[in-house]
């Protein structure tokens, strides 16, 4: 294994770990158990708990940003035209479907781990640079919908989509009714898509 496909493997147990038992449970014992290594090898590669917390955060950036390559893919498949309300709709409702369900648990690790640094400043840097992957994708997908002014827009549109994920997911009411379907979702995404456009 290659030293790159070592620390993503570190990564995703380290993520792992805070989805399951938060962050009071993230030790470099416990995801060398995770992700099924000799003892020290995370500490090999992360010296500190610090350093651990900054790839996770860079390692949920670059998964959703794959996350969204392929949903965009997927929903393009064969036109090439660019993209339109319903289509970005559908994709976006599609992509937060798959948060909320197979990739639940990055989610809910994503949200301990933003909270862990506002108390922590030497994290903040890694958090933005992931933070910038995801507002710089939003403003791409509104400039190609016409958007008059994308950044400020994509930073709505990605502030109302980290809302509903975390309603969905670890609000008051995320263990009382069930996960929404893509056709739930999708008119929703609509209408946050318009309300970003028309900003």
């Amino acid at each position: 294994m290659s030293i790159p496909d070592r620390r993503d493997l570190i990564a995703d147990a380290a993520i792992s770990t805070v989805a399951d038992a938060g962050l009071r449970g993230l030790t470099h014992r416990a995801v060398d158990a995770a992700a099924g290594l000799p003892a020290g090898s995370t500490s090999y590669y992360f010296r500190t708990r610090s350093a651990l917390i900054s790839a996770c955060y860079l390692r949920l950036a670059a998964l959703s940003v794959a996350d969204a390559d392929r949903w965009e893919a997927d929903q393009r498949e064969g036109d090439q035209g660019p993209p339109d309300l319903d289509s970005a709709a559908s994709a976006l409702a599609g992509l937060l479907h798959h948060w909320l369900t197979v990739a639940r648990d990055r989610q809910l690790a994503r949200f301990e781990l933003s909270l862990e640094a506002t108390r922590r400043p030497e994290l903040r840097a890694d958090l933005q640079t992931a933070g910038l992957a995801a507002r710089s994708r939003a403003t791409a997908l509104l400039a190609a919908l016409g958007a008059p002014r994308p950044a400020p827009a994509a930073e709505l549109l990605v502030a109302w989509t980290d809302g509903l994920l975390y309603d969905r997911l670890a609000g008051a009411l995320a263990t009382t009714r069930p996960l929404p379907d893509v056709t739930e979702l999708t008119p929703t995404v609509r209408r946050m898509l318009e309300a970003a456009l028309s900003t």
